[in-house]
């Protein structure tokens, strides 16, 4: 590992770090607000899932040597918040219904269903998944532009520059960049920041079947379908080809572990892997797996000092955080229309996958990415259908 490493692979796991926790962060503490969870017990959450996205990215990406990110559950947390703002649901019932999901995730995993599953998936619609997942966050960064054209428009001058004279010193040069002018903007308050560490806090579940029905096998069905589904579609459209059943399997029993002290749900990340496998983490695919460790060691910090961590992020300004995620996603987005459209046979489908993907639709608790690849899957099937009949 440490021959293969290298300081752009160490600030793509920054950066993929940095992103997946503000962008959701907010999620889970509301979710834990919803619960009545005590101020103890919402770090121990913070604790428990930086703990085992850790602990797994780091020892799934050093046994494989592939760039493999875990994460927590987005829409997981969303399933939880609504459920505990109906009132039906305590923190030891939620604790119950996060270890009864991770059983059922491990035995998807080590079963060998959801691989089976995933390997009938076409690489153009996973490619156009792919698209669709990471474009928002590139129609985000421009949208962001009139609010802070200062800060916005030199990012994408050190984006384009770095993309074409120093490709692998793109990333940390654009969020140097970003980070000096929001200080001279007056945009970086970093001295809010407390300083302490976070203990976890044990949880005794309680377990029965209103809340197996009401909240487990939605988390679950949410998880698989909005996060590992995705994230298995990150790794083909870099064509990378990992032991899918055993990852997640091992996600699984890592998040059995963490569940009783709040970790809700672990799994594959998907739009933050993205900047681990890139050839921003580095230009040999066989190095990037130094990104998603390093990405690993940013969480398990996040897990010791979640306080402490939550107010640095909270520190960077917004647009920066916009801009550095869109900007730095343009070459993966790009790589991945052009896999979804070079096969005419798939294109129509891919189309149809990318723009359900981006349009962010959501139906009975499942995301965008799972309705996206019913759609393209749809659109196969109907063609199919025709040519068999002429």
């Amino acid at each position: 590992m440490f021959k293969d490493f290298s300081f752009s692979a160490v600030a793509a796991g920054f950066v993929a770090s940095l992103i997946g926790f503000t962008s959701s962060v907010a999620l889970i503490f509301q979710a834990a607000r919803n619960l009545s969870a005590t101020p103890e017990q919402t770090a121990s959450w913070l604790w428990a899932l930086g703990i085992g996205m850790a602990v797994s990215s780091i020892a799934l990406s050093l046994v494989y040597r592939l760039p493999i990110l875990i994460a927590w559950s987005t829409p997981g947390a969303a399933v939880i918040a609504g459920a505990a703002a109906e009132g039906h649901l305590s923190m030891p019932q939620a604790v119950g219904a996060f270890l009864a999901c991770a059983a059922m995730i491990t035995i998807a995993g080590f079963s060998g269903g959801f691989e089976r599953i995933m390997n009938r998936l076409p690489l153009p619609l996973a490619s156009a998944l792919l698209a669709g997942v990471l474009s928002k966050f590139a129609l985000d960064a421009f949208a962001s532009i009139p609010g802070n054209p200062g800060l916005i428009i030199p990012m994408f001058v050190a984006w384009l520059s770095g993309r074409n004279f120093w490709p692998r010193s793109n990333i940390p040069v654009m969020l140097v960049l970003g980070v000096i002018i929001a200080v001279l903007q007056g945009g970086f308050h970093g001295a809010t920041v407390p300083m302490e560490l976070t203990r976890p806090v044990w949880v005794t579940p309680e377990f029965s079947f209103n809340t197996f029905i009401g909240v487990a096998v939605p988390l679950f069905i949410v998880t698989m379908a909005s996060q590992n589904l995705p994230g298995v579609a990150v790794f083909r459209a870099h064509d990378y080809h990992p032991p899918v059943s055993k990852i997640i399997g091992w996600s699984g029993v890592t998040n059995l572990i963490v569940a009783p002290f709040g970790g809700y749900t672990l799994n594959l990340a998907a739009i933050t892997a993205a900047f681990c496998m890139g050839p921003e983490a580095h230009p040999d695919p066989g190095k990037r797996y130094v990104a998603s460790i390093s990405s690993g060691f940013f969480y398990g910090l996040v897990g010791i000092f979640g306080a402490t961590i939550a107010g640095l992020f909270a520190a960077f300004p917004h647009e920066l955080v916009l801009a550095l995620a869109g900007f730095a996603l343009l070459g993966t987005i790009g790589s991945g229309l052009a896999a979804a459209s070079a096969q005419e046979r798939y294109r129509e489908a891919s189309v149809v996958t990318y723009f359900v993907v981006l349009s962010g639709v959501s139906f009975i608790g499942i995301g965008s990415a799972f309705w996206g690849i019913v759609a393209g899957s749809l659109v196969l099937i109907v063609r199919k259908l025709a040519t068999d009949r002429g």
